[in-house]
């Protein structure tokens, strides 16, 4: 068994790109994956999944039909199943998604940005 730790600054630093998470650990049938946001995403809902957002760098926003949640660096959200939700981002922003390793990243939608395999870094 190799035991090591995280370091989030570093991990992030091996990619660049926008809306594609790359799993940095696991735990217990969940997957800790960080991912970077910048522009808007797509409205979507997971059927069977909770989901958690927590912001390292930046700040974004989650839309839900019937508000808006701003979130900054420390603070995170935790989206229910079934409810639709659409992340956005003026700036580059750094989150660690904590969700189920069954989530698709599009939900109930798939098109250009579905990532089905993800990289683990």
């Amino acid at each position: 068994m190799n035991i090591e730790k995280v370091n989030i600054g570093e991990k992030l630093g091996l990619f660049s790109d926008h809306w594609n998470p790359r799993i940095v650990g696991e735990l217990n049938g969940q997957l800790l994956k960080l991912v970077k946001f910048q522009g808007d995403f797509i409205w979507h809902k997971h059927d069977h999944e909770d989901e958690m957002f927590l912001v390292i760098k930046g700040k974004f926003k989650i839309e839900l039909r019937e508000k808006t949640i701003e979130l900054n660096p420390g603070e995170f959200v935790i989206i229910p199943k079934g409810v639709e939700h659409k992340p956005s981002s003026v700036e580059e922003s750094h989150v660690l998604l904590f969700e189920p390793a069954s989530t698709l990243n599009t939900g109930n939608i798939k098109n250009e940005r579905t990532r089905e395999k993800l990289e683990s870094i």
